[in-house]
């Protein structure tokens, strides 16, 4: 066995392959660039490595220099969790000419399963099924028209390099081929570097269902049974669960045996996951998708239902040993579904979000996994993917595990960060996910319903000017009536008023009065309420109107943040607004909708511009948002330059209308 591992990876994978090191008596190497200096990962290895900075092809993606820091460590294998170099075949035959184990397949099962167009080739020849389609390397833009139009409308582009549904086109007629084959070419060529396209039948009602399967060097290839991954949005999965809800036990075994054979024809050893799209309509037809030749982000729901740590057989079966379970030991045991936690906003596209956690609270209890990076101080940036945390429940039935995941999700809050936990909820919640009628359409045709944000209550405003009335009052008893907070006066007690603003809504008035223990809160136009706030750092217990709540209360940078009931608000006082504009509209003003970095600039001051003219680009994540002119007339503010960092909110551009500037002539 290896007695040192280095993780060439961040985030919550990072985290979650350390803690198995770490049980299996392995020193732990992790990697890190400047911008994650001090990130859970690197305080939980034995040892902790810099590779660069902050964009990851300086980090991350460099191969020479995760390569160095396992020569410096005397790491003997390296784990690569998932992304960044998971399926790298450059990185695997690099790591074999060092002599370090890459705990992964072999290149020539990575080089395989990498190329759609050779994986299906490949898979088809082992007597799996696939999406009828067409799959020659090196097709025309003729070839793939007349491939289109050969399997018949709608068709799906793809590229055949590459995933997560870059490049990929639904093409619904033979008219819409040439605009969507140029346009799936030049993202495949952008994401990839390579414009290779193939056709296939769209499956239109369909259901992303995946077999996880384990093979060591001595020939032994199993499955532990199915993952669901239908509820996507923009190909990307949100939800996952085992098993399938649509599955019975011969479906299951028959999709068990195509993908031991699919893994087989490669040669493949560790942990591989073989992925198969399903028509929800005919559900006993399953298509080959393609294989991911790593650990998959969803992980955890296979190993709470089978028993089986997947990264420990990935350890062992790179050292050389041998699978101590057969086909006939699996079994699935209850249900389990996981919630990819991320920080961007839904109801602002799911644009992605930044800041610093000042606050946090994850949940724990039966049945209940959480898979994170996070603690107090960890910095979310713009540099790599949003996702924080997985969360997952376990229960001996489908729904009790559903119910127990949206009771956790109330019970987990990111505090200084947006985070997508309330349109999670939602989405549990949803009729047809309730019922398990799952397709990769659903959150697409949902729309708003899921994402709309929620105005805070008006107790929220209450527990905000109370929080900020016990952090006002001194921290031992009261004994000079002159010396007591700001808001008493001789005879009856003077109101203090505070002006708090949420995200996206107008300030609110909320007035107080009366020490903490013994107060009266109005909030808005509304009637004075017996109230009273005890905290405790962080935990504040309000009483209001005979009803008591605790709360997780930051206080910092003007802003109040509140989380109660796995709802998150961040109230901003009145007096640190001026200086923000916020909002796009007839004002002319341009804000960010997302922490970032512009990109591009297109105008200059005293351009004249059309309402929709493209302004500036700002990009977060490799999501890049293009702003636009809200009204048409004259730039006469542009306040940054390609290359700076923004913040969300920040004021960036201002167009004054043209009527505007009409009547300053006149």
């Amino acid at each position: 066995m290896f007695e040192t591992v280095l993780v060439a990876n961040r985030g919550e994978i990072a985290v979650r392959v350390i803690r198995t090191l770490r049980e299996m008596g392995i020193r732990s190497v992790a990697v890190f660039s400047d911008a994650d200096a001090g990130a859970l990962h690197t305080r939980l290895a034995d040892v902790a490595v810099p590779i660069g900075p902050a964009p990851a092809a300086q980090s991350y993606l460099s191969i020479d220099r995760v390569l160095a820091a396992a020569a410096r460590t005397g790491a003997q294998a390296i784990h690569p969790g998932y992304g960044f170099l998971s399926e790298n075949v450059d990185f695997a035959r690099a790591c074999d000419e060092a002599g370090i184990v890459f705990i992964g397949p072999p290149v020539s099962a990575i080089e395989a399963m990498a190329d759609k167009i050779r994986a299906k080739q490949t898979v088809m020849a082992a007597g799996v099924p696939v999406v009828p389609g067409r799959t020659e390397p090196g097709m025309t833009d003729a070839q793939v028209t007349d491939a289109a139009v050969a399997v018949g409308f709608p068709a799906l582009l793809k590229p055949s390099a590459g995933g997560g549904g870059k490049g990929m086109r639904v093409v619904r007629s033979k008219d819409e081929l040439p605009e969507a084959i140029a346009a799936a070419r030049r993202e495949a060529k952008g994401s990839f570097g390579d414009d290779t396209l193939l056709v296939e039948r769209y499956v239109g009602n369909s259901r992303h269902i995946e077999v996880q399967v384990l093979g060591d060097a001595h020939g032994t290839v199993i499955h532990l049974g199915e993952r669901e991954c239908s509820l996507q949005r923009r190909h990307q999965k949100v939800i996952e669960e085992a098993p399938s809800p649509l599955l019975d036990t011969s479906m299951r075994a028959s999709m068990g045996r195509a993908a031991v054979e699919a893994a087989k024809a490669v040669g493949y050893t560790g942990a591989g996951t073989v992925e198969f799209i399903v028509d929800a309509d005919r559900p006993r037809d399953f298509f080959f998708l393609e294989m991911n030749t790593r650990l998959q982000v969803e992980h955890p729901v296979t190993e709470v239902i089978t028993g089986v740590d997947l990264v420990e057989q990935q350890i062992r079966i790179a050292a050389g040993g041998r699978l101590p379970i057969d086909q006939s030991d699996v079994s699935l045991d209850g249900h389990a579904i996981e919630a990819r936690l991320y920080a961007e906003d839904p109801s602002r596209g799911f644009l992605p979000q930044a800041g610093t956690v000042l606050g946090l609270v994850e949940p724990d209890g039966p049945g209940i996994r959480v898979d994170s990076s996070l603690a107090v101080g960890t910095v979310v940036g713009t540099d790599y993917d949003p996702m924080l945390a997985k969360v997952i429940a376990w229960a001996p039935t489908r729904e009790t595990a559903r119910a127990r995941l949206v009771a956790a999700l109330e019970r987990t809050a990111v505090l200084g960060v947006t985070t997508n936990a309330t349109f999670l909820r939602a989405l549990l919640r949803d009729d047809d996910v309730v019922a398990g009628r799952l397709d990769t359409g659903l959150i697409e045709r949902r729309g708003e319903s899921l994402t709309l944000p929620e105005p805070p209550p008006p107790e929220v405003y209450a527990a905000a000017a109370l929080a900020l009335l016990v952090e006002s009052e001194p921290a031992g008893p009261v004994v000079d009536r002159w010396d007591v907070p700001d808001g008493w006066r001789l005879g009856e007690p003077a109101w203090t008023v505070r002006r708090l603003q949420a995200a996206g809504g107008d300030p609110v008035t909320v007035r107080v009065r009366n020490r903490s223990a013994d107060a009266e809160v109005a909030v808005g136009d509304g009637e004075p309420l017996r109230a009273s706030a005890v905290g405790d750092g962080e935990q504040l217990r309000v009483t209001l109107d005979g009803q008591t709540s605790s709360y997780v209360v930051v206080h910092t940078g003007g802003t109040v943040w509140l989380a109660l009931g796995g709802h998150v608000v961040g109230l901003r006082e009145q007096e640190r607004l001026a200086s923000s504009a916020a909002g796009t509209g007839g004002d002319g003003v341009v804000t960010s909708p997302m922490p970032g970095t512009v990109t591009v600039v297109q105008v200059a001051v005293g351009d004249e511009v059309a309402a929709g003219t493209p302004l500036l680009v700002v990009e977060a994540m490799k999501m890049e948002h293009v702003l636009t002119a809200p009204v048409a007339g004259t730039v006469a503010e542009l306040g940054v330059t390609a290359g700076q960092t923004v913040t969300l909110d920040e004021r960036l551009a201002v167009v004054t209308p043209a009527a505007a500037a009409q009547e300053k002539e006149d």
